[in-house]
């Protein structure tokens, strides 16, 4: 998919809780002005794979790219955002570390969130957040349906 545009191409990318159709609400605000928008499905396995994953949208897009990044998202888009097309970067309730700084490192220096509490082994390697934790600590501002839907995805 190449998106030609003479604009910026705002390109989404979503937290370490979320898939990108935690944007669904914010791409129809954007659409509706005429601005071409991308949300980036990251695996949310590294570091390395969401880069890679945010890296790969962005070498679809011909033109300038405004790179949104959302909790972790944030972590991902301070790596991915030295491709010479982006323009901007925006950090949405986001990590924004420094130089050789981690999210670990950020996230080491304040008390535990709460939200963590609710998070248990998902297989091997793998944490998943439950339903409750999820709608008590990351939703909390949504209709609780929205927030079960967003819990099941």
């Amino acid at each position: 998919m190449t998106t030609p545009s003479k604009e910026a191409t705002v390109v989404l990318v979503h937290g370490a809780w979320a898939d990108a159709s935690s944007w669904r609400l914010v791409i129809p605000y954007l659409q509706r002005e005429g601005i071409a928008v991308v949300a980036v499905q990251n695996p949310t396995t590294s570091l390395a794979d969401d880069v890679a994953a945010t890296r790969r949208t962005l070498d679809t897009i011909d033109g300038p790219v405004i790179l949104v990044g959302h909790s972790w998202g944030g972590t991902v888009i301070t790596e991915a955002g030295n491709d010479p097309k982006v323009k901007a970067l925006v950090y949405v309730a986001a990590f924004a570390p420094d130089a050789g700084q981690s999210t670990g490192d950020q996230v080491n220096a304040h008390p535990t969130p709460p939200g963590l509490g609710g998070v248990t082994p998902f297989g091997e390697g793998f944490l998943k957040m439950s339903e409750a934790s999820w709608i008590a600590n990351v939703a909390q501002d949504l209709p609780e349906q929205d927030a079960r839907v967003l819990s099941a995805v």
